[in-house]
């Protein structure tokens, strides 16, 4: 896909919502959204490429290591989204305030963590966008280290690599494999559409049971 098509393809992203999207991987028997990332700082819509951070339980072996995510601060774009893999089971924050600043002067979007976070008051007051499992004060020292980044990672049940599309909102996480781009920004489309006149079919008086049951149930065939 060339430059200028994928970026068309990231506006026209931009203007939906977790549920279309969300709805039109099912229609495509992909992963559909994520429950339980929760927008934690500020509740503001996100959509962009992914920056992947994995992260492995207890201490790295050898000599120095990189703080986590800082990589992937550094190899991000303006627009870009860090998703971090935090789901050891460790209960410490993923990503913290110093990680925030660097990723708000870097131009990231914001960052979505399957785990916690903490320094939420900070990210709140930067309007960056945090979106997590829940908020944490324990710092990752000792409890959790890099293993990677630029890698593949699984956020649920959702293998997510670099370049992949994320979009998140306050009803879910929803990411968008780069080779379906467009029949999956399409058939949101399509389905926005199609809620959009069956809510003007309300506003005009149709019953709702009429609205909904006429074309709900099966608003997601020959899309």
């Amino acid at each position: 896909m060339n430059v200028d098509r994928r970026r068309r393809l990231l506006a026209r992203l931009r203007a939906l919502d977790s549920c279309a999207v969300s709805d039109a991987l099912d229609s495509l028997g992909l992963p559909p959204a994520i429950t339980g990332l929760s927008p934690i700082s500020v509740p503001k819509r996100i959509s962009g490429p992914a920056v992947t951070v994995k992260l492995g339980r207890g201490k790295p072996t050898g000599g120095s290591v990189r703080h986590l995510g800082t990589a992937a601060i550094e190899a991000a774009n303006t627009g870009d989204i860090v998703v971090v893999e935090h789901s050891s089971g460790v209960d410490c924050a993923g990503w913290g305030g110093v990680l925030t600043v660097g990723a708000r002067m870097r131009g990231i979007e914001g960052v979505i963590i399957d785990g916690p976070a903490r320094d939420i008051d900070e990210a709140r007051e930067l309007g960056f966008p945090v979106y997590c499992r829940c908020a944490t004060s324990r710092t990752a020292r000792g409890r959790v280290f890099e293993q990677d980044y630029g890698c593949p990672v699984t956020i649920a049940d959702v293998v997510v690599k670099p370049g992949d599309i994320a979009l998140a909102d306050a009803s879910g996480v929803a990411f968008v494999p780069q080779a379906r781009m467009d029949d999956v920004v399409r058939r949101a489309e399509r389905i926005t559409e199609r809620e959009r006149l069956m809510v003007e079919a309300l506003r005009q008086g149709d019953p709702i049971t009429e609205v909904v049951g006429r074309d709900y149930e099966n608003m997601l065939d020959k899309l």
